[in-house]
């Protein structure tokens, strides 16, 4: 393993003619990429595909998910939407929301889009597992479907009183 340096790396590198080799769970640590797309292609450090944006952070710029600062530069760490070009975000934070928000609901933080945002994070690596967003699981909105079930007026209105209008 290019990483660790222990035997057993199973990943290869994609890139014709390298032969860098690591472990899956080395890979982040080792600043390479495993695309979770086609045919599961994994790059070394050296061949990992890049942002093609030219957007660079300005000063004290922060991630959009997690506020703390991203630095002054596109790296292995920090990314930028393509789209707008103003949604900066740690690798990390913006695999934790694709991992909540699903294929359904991810996209940019800042201005929503999909079409450009999805294909470009998926191409450096962060993982869009295909199922619907943890928050909507386990009717966890279920009590908003619900019906208010008693009139709380101080006084009612209703024309029959307050009795018929609770059964209605």
């Amino acid at each position: 393993c290019i990483v660790c340096g222990k035997t057993g790396a199973s990943i290869t590198c994609a890139e014709t003619g390298c032969d860098r080799s690591f472990h899956l769970p080395c890979a982040s640590e080792g600043e390479c990429v495993t695309q979770y797309i086609h045919e599961y292609s994994s790059f070394c450090w050296e061949h990992r595909p890049q942002q093609a944006v030219e957007a660079v952070p300005v000063q004290d710029t922060t991630c959009i998910i997690c506020m703390d600062p991203v630095g002054d530069s596109i790296s292995y760490n920090t990314m930028v939407c393509p789209s707008c070009q103003h949604a900066w975000f740690h690798r990390a934070c913006v695999q934790e929301q694709a991992l909540c928000a699903g294929d359904r609901c991810f996209r940019c933080p800042l201005c929503r889009d999909r079409d450009r945002f999805i294909p470009e994070i998926l191409t450096l690596g962060i993982r869009i597992p295909l199922r619907r967003a943890r928050w909507e699981s386990n009717d966890a909105y279920a009590s908003l479907l619900e019906r208010h079930g008693c009139c709380d007026a101080s006084e009612c209105h209703y024309p029959r009183g307050r009795e018929q209008a609770e059964r209605a």
